[in-house]
Formats: structure tokens, C-alpha cells, sequence
């Protein structure tokens, strides 16, 4: 047999496959109509925690939508998770967001980081596939001028306000120490952290950096302790506020330590162990039982799953909900058809009432704070559009 002989059946079935990725998704012969929603989050690595929880939440979403039968252009959708590990790597993040791109999918939630999520975005967006993050806070994600990223969740512009005027006004710090870890959430947190601090007349003492790798903080701490600051915010995330909390209590540094939403997990608290009392930090969104499904999503996660929600699994739970119905809302699942119906929803979901703004981002979003009492985080205040108000 020749080689050309050989490759010929190869080729052939090649083609074939490619013809078939070409084509549009119809319904099955039983009438189903597939629709497939990617997800991408770290699913390896340190911040696995958080991916495999965004994970968990998605696919809860894409399980209820099957059990409930949604009906699409006059056929039952059949929905298909995809699901990817970017690894909290931005370059993987590109490479995952093209491979679900030639899989054709219909929509994408994620990814869990804004550094992945903004280099990924631009692939989404040339190709007209709407992407949702159930937990990038950078401002500029949406700040990109792209029609098809959106997020519903509360950005870093809020949060970092949130956490300024709670760190000034509540906590009456007066000399503020700031680390940050480099990515684009946490120097995107800190920045905006520094902008309300500077605002309300507080003094920054020190502004230092580290990466999202680090886990030895005593030089950095060292030189902070010689400011003498009352207060320190970390912009960074649970696996390098653990050893920075034990740190700067081994090195007497007598401060009052806030994070942002990064660091407020359970994790943090079960490796922190009695370190952790006392820490704040902040979370987009109200406390779980107050939102309006919380209470009754955190029993179902918790039944199925054998372990606490870690952070954004209820938001994952919505992003997939809101996209099947603005799919409903256009009566197709093609994603130039549904896009529009995206941009203008109202959509009653488990963390609150999802509408999107001009540029993506979700109206009215509230910040609340946390303390660890006791060993739980316990929350103290949410945010409204204008100022604190107590969250119990």
C-alpha cells in the first residue's frame, strides 16, 4: 500500500469531521435542539478551589435547565456543559478560549480571573460569542468597548470604593499600607482601594508588591512594620493571604488586615486557622441568606456537592440561567440572535435581579463586608449606591 494510499481514508475522515464542525447545531432526531455553554476556570493549580466551585455552579444551572425542559424555536434545548481548566494562566486562557471557539459553542461563562478573562475576551468577542463572568471584577473588562462580555457581579471601581470608606470611616484607619500581587485583579483592586483612601484625605504609607506566587512575605512585611501604618490591604487572593496573616502576626505587626474578595473563602479560614481572627474583606453581592434564593441554593450546592460554595457558584448558577433565557427571549440559540435580548434583560436570579448596563456591567451592584469572628466570616455592612448599611 502506498502512503498516499494509506492517508487517503485518514483525509477522508478528516474532511468529514471538519464538515461536520461546519455545520449549525439542529435538532436531533428526537427533536432536541443541543445547546453546548463552555466554562472556563482554574481547575488545576492553588486557585483550583475556586475553579471546580465556579464548575459546580454551572453545571447545577445546566442540569436544572435539562430537568425543567426549556423549549427553544419549538424544540426541547438539550444543554451541554464544556468545561476547560485556563490553569489562571492568561495565555492558556487564550488558547482554551479559541479551542471552545471551534467547538462552536453558544456562549461561554468565565472565565474566573480578570486576567483571563480580559485576553479571552477579545477572542469571544471576534467571533460573536457571548461571554459572561460569574467573577472578574477588573474595570477594564467591560471597559473595552466589546459588546459581548458582560459580568454580574460588582467591579473593582465598587469594591475598591466599598473597602476605602470602610477601611476610613468605619475602621478610622489614618496610615494605610498597601501590597498588591500584580494581576490584574489585585493591582486593579488595590488602585481603586488607593483612589478612595486618597479621597477621604487617609495617608498611604507604604505601596508594595509581590507576585501571585509568592509565599514568603517577611522582607515586604519588615519594611512595612518601619511605617508604622494602623491598617494593611492585600489585593491579591486566599492562597497568599494565609501565610501573609501568620506572617505579620509572627512579626508583631499590630495591624488591622483588609482583602478583598480574593480572600474571603473558607478556605482562608481553615488554613489561617486563629490567624484569621479579626481579618475583613470584602464580597460583591449580598450575604447568601439574604439574597433571594441563597439560603435554598447553599442547601442544594452543599447536598450535592458534600462542601461549603467557596465564593461565585451562585453567580455561575445565574450567568448560565441569564443566557438561556435571553435565548428564550429571541426563541433561538444562535448567539448574534440572543446577544441582543442579553444586553437588555431583566432576569429574577438566585443572587439578585440581573439587568446589564451600556457596557456590561450589572446594575446596582452592592459590595458587602465581612469580619471573621469566631472562626466564620460574619458580614457587617452592605453597600448601596450610596453608603453602608448594616447586612444583619
Amino acid at each position: 500500500m502506498s502512503i498516499n494510499q494509506l492517508f487517503l481514508p485518514v483525509a477522508l475522515l478528516c474532511a468529514v469531521a471538519c464538515a461536520a464542525c461546519d455545520k449549525p447545531k439542529t435538532p436531533t432526531a428526537a427533536g432536541e435542539l443541543t445547546v453546548e455553554i463552555g466554562s472556563v476556570a482554574p481547575l488545576t493549580g492553588p486557585q483550583a478551589h475556586f475553579g471546580k466551585d465556579n464548575e459546580n455552579g454551572a453545571r447545577m444551572a445546566i442540569e436544572d435547565a435539562n430537568a425543567r425542559g426549556v423549549m427553544i424555536a419549538g424544540h426541547k434545548a438539550h444543554f451541554e456543559l464544556l468545561s476547560e481548566d485556563d490553569q489562571a494562566d492568561p495565555k492558556t486562557a487564550t488558547i482554551v478560549a479559541q479551542k471552545l471557539v471551534d467547538a462552536k459553542v453558544n456562549g461561554v461563562v468565565g472565565h474566573f480571573n480578570s486576567g483571563t478573562s480580559i485576553p479571552a475576551s477579545k477572542i469571544y468577542s471576534d467571533n460573536g460569542i457571548p461571554q459572561i463572568s460569574p467573577s472578574a471584577t477588573a474595570v477594564s473588562y467591560t471597559a473595552q468597548n466589546i459588546k459581548t462580555a458582560f459580568r454580574v457581579i460588582a467591579n473593582d471601581s465598587q469594591q475598591g470604593k466599598a473597602l476605602g470608606e470602610f477601611s476610613t470611616n468605619t475602621l478610622a484607619a489614618k496610615r494605610i499600607a498597601v501590597i498588591d500581587d500584580r494581576s490584574a485583579y489585585g493591582q486593579g483592586l488595590a488602585d481603586e482601594f488607593i483612589k478612595s483612601i486618597q479621597a477621604s484625605g487617609a495617608q498611604i504609607v507604604a505601596r508594595e508588591f509581590t507576585t501571585d506566587k509568592a509565599i514568603d512575605f517577611t522582607a515586604v512585611l519588615t519594611s512595612i512594620k518601619s511605617k508604622r501604618p494602623d491598617l494593611l490591604f492585600f489585593g491579591g487572593i486566599d492562597t497568599q493571604g494565609v501565610p501573609m496573616v501568620k506572617q505579620l502576626k509572627a512579626l508583631g505587626l499590630n495591624v488591622k488586615f483588609v482583602m478583598g474578595d480574593g480572600g474571603q473563602t473558607p478556605k482562608l479560614l481553615d488554613l489561617a486557622g486563629s490567624a484569621a481572627e479579626g481579618v475583613y474583606a470584602s464580597l460583591p453581592g449580598r450575604p447568601l441568606e439574604k439574597m433571594p434564593s441563597g439560603q435554598s441554593f447553599a442547601q442544594r450546592y452543599e447536598a450535592k456537592y458534600k462542601q461549603h460554595i467557596q465564593l461565585y457558584a451562585p453567580y455561575c448558577y445565574d450567568a448560565v440561567n441569564v443566557m438561556i433565557a435571553a435565548m428564550q427571549k429571541a426563541d433561538s440559540i444562535d448567539p448574534a440572535k440572543y446577544l441582543p435580548e442579553l444586553a437588555k434583560i431583566t432576569h429574577g436570579g438566585v443572587t439578585a435581579s440581573i439587568s446589564f448596563d451600556s457596557k456590561g456591567d450589572i446594575k446596582n451592584g452592592v459590595v458587602t463586608l465581612y469580619q471573621v469572628q469566631s472562626g466564620k466570616w460574619h458580614p457587617l455592612y452592605t453597600t448601596d449606591a450610596e453608603a453602608l448599611t448594616p447586612a444583619h
